[in-house]
């Protein structure tokens, strides 16, 4: 028998499984289970490309005899990689160049011998820059009537931006979040770099856009910011596209004030909420830079890069300062990505933009002795920035906050086999404690599960954990029928206690787990409210560990 039987897992439990199987006839019987069993084309895929990178690492390839045109150019970048002959690397060039000719494939030849050489070629060119419009004089992209495609270098930017986002007249706790570590990466960075290029300390600039938000300006410098600019106006009560892009790009790079005496930000933040994911998309693309989004950390360091199209020359490697370090997990869940936004010669890509999911950093005590500046801005809004009226709304409960709570149960897509029981179970147990409340992963989110109306109200995003949800830490963390990926992970690995339900003995989550009980939730967890109902959950929780 194989390890595992890849029937009895869904297909979003697989990827890390069948990527940790080593043995070609092991996949090749969970291919056949497969095939036998459910027969899901995804999963099929997953196995066959598995049994290919192992059968392709069992070949040797002969970089000096082997056919190029057999290969792709992802397996040309393999091969290089480890050839350090300088010889054979040019003659692997020659040859592509008499074949197929691929452009991708010699550069991944020529970048690595870059690598090999040290990039020591004294006769190596700067790279031409020819303007766009130049190289491109038949492009009909939207972006080439853009007001602002800025193609410049050597501009001055300083600061970071926070924009705080507010709901029912508060500052949301995100917007705390973010303000504190925008404190805290400013102030590092002043004793890095001695401030500005000019020696002058760089500043946390709060945003806040609505109506009756300067009340809300010296609670925002009590929460870490310098300076606070707002904008008031009784029809940005709620959030709107247009304006809000606007007025926010018009504070940073065309105001006119006496004390932003710079080009535009050196970093932009947001909140990775709803408005908060809409709104930095538009702005950075307004003002022609990039977006990290739904980050789940944020760090300033030097970086070094050899990529031409940055540093301007082949070969050569250069030092970039202050560059925002944006970690966010991947789209597949399992890994994570470090995201940087670097200029290149004649393009510069500031501000720096990221956006933040919600709990990512600590909450933040208020200094209600901080001092700062609190600046008015105040354009004139064009009627045509308000396309749609709100004739009438509904007022929603203010959500789901599982941020304070001492205890979570988080429910996984092991409810699978009845959702409906599997909720309430999960609720059985919340109840049992005296401050809990229940959490979701996203695989319970976008599944296509059938919930009786009695409990449907409880699957809703507000209560989804993880990259793209609420980030948590609570005394307590019962995690039953979650696997472990990244995407739910980054949302609870700071729990101080974690006890997961898998039926999976290997499963992710357990790497996480203060007690892993391997079992049914559906028989695990009413055994847990039993015991917590009697005083005992501890040695409920043993006994199913020892179990």
């Amino acid at each position: 028998m194989p390890e595992f039987d890849p029937t009895e897992f869904e297909i979003a439990d697989l990827g890390p499984k069948i990527n940790g199987v080593d043995d070609v006839d092991d996949l090749q019987e969970m291919l056949e289970l497969e095939e036998d069993g459910e027969d899901r084309p995804p999963v099929k895929t997953l196995i066959e490309s598995r049994i290919e990178d192992l059968e392709a690492d069992d070949e040797e390839v002969d970089p000096e005899t082997v056919d190029l045109t057999d290969l792709t150019i992802a397996d040309i970048a393999n091969m290089v990689r480890d050839v350090d002959d300088v010889d054979v690397l040019e003659d692997l060039l020659e040859r592509e160049e008499m074949g197929k000719d691929r452009k991708g494939a010699k550069t991944q030849i020529e970048n690595r011998i870059e690598a090999v050489t040290g990039g020591d070629d004294e006769d190596a060119e700067e790279v031409e820059y020819v303007p766009p419009e130049e190289k491109y004089p038949d492009l009909s992209h939207p972006t080439a009537d853009k007001q602002y495609v800025e193609a410049v270098s050597g501009e001055t930017y300083r600061d970071m931006w926070v924009y705080c986002e507010t709901q029912h007249g508060e500052l949301i706790d995100v917007s705390k979040e973010m303000l504190a570590k925008a404190r805290q990466l400013v102030d590092d960075c002043n004793d890095e770099y001695g401030g500005d290029e000019d020696g002058n300390p760089e500043d946390v600039v709060a945003v806040l856009i609505g109506d009756d938000v300067a009340d809300l300006a010296e609670e925002a410098i009590a929460y870490g910011a310098d300076r606070v600019v707002y904008h008031e106006d009784e029809r940005l009560a709620r959030f709107r596209h247009k304006p809000y892009t606007e007025i926010m790009c018009h504070m940073e790079r065309d105001w006119d004030a006496d004390w932003r005496d710079y080009h535009e930000p050196r970093y932009n933040i947001f909140p990775a909420t709803d408005n908060g994911r809409d709104l930095s998309a538009l702005v950075q693309g307004e003002l022609d830079s990039g977006l990290a989004s739904d980050c789940s950390d944020l760090y300033i360091e030097n970086a070094m890069i050899s990529n031409p199209a940055k540093t301007g020359t082949p070969g050569d490697s250069k030092e970039f300062e202050r560059i925002l370090h944006m970690p966010r997990p991947d789209f597949s869940g399992f890994e994570y990505s470090t995201i940087l936004c670097i200029d290149k010669p004649h393009r510069d890509f500031h501000p720096q933009g990221a956006s933040v999911i919600p709990g990512t950093f600590e909450l933040p005590e208020p200094d209600g002795d901080r001092e700062g500046e609190v600046e008015e801005h105040d354009i004139d809004l064009p009627e045509d920035w308000f396309m749609t009226e709100v004739t009438d709304h509904d007022t929603l409960d203010s959500g789901v906050d599982l941020t304070g709570r001492d205890v979570i149960v988080a429910l996984g897509r092991g409810i699978g086999r009845d959702p409906t029981e599997g909720i309430e179970l999960g609720l059985d147990l919340v109840d049992a404690f005296e401050d809990a409340d229940l959490g979701l992963s996203r695989g319970v989110i976008t599944a296509s599960y059938q919930f009786g109306g009695h409990v449907e109200q409880y699957v809703t995003e507000e209560r989804q954990i993880g990259e793209s949800g609420q980030e948590v830490e609570p005394p307590l963390y019962i995690a039953a029928g979650i696997s472990g990926a990244v995407q739910h992970t980054v949302g609870m690995e700071d729990a101080e206690t974690v006890i997961s339900i898998n039926t999976d003995a290997d499963a992710d989550i357990k790497d996480y787990s203060d007690y892993y009980i391997q079992g049914d939730l559906f028989e695990v967890l009413p055994r847990l409210t039993e015991a917590l109902e009697q005083g005992g959950l501890a040695a409920a929780v043993q006994e199913a560990s020892d179990d």
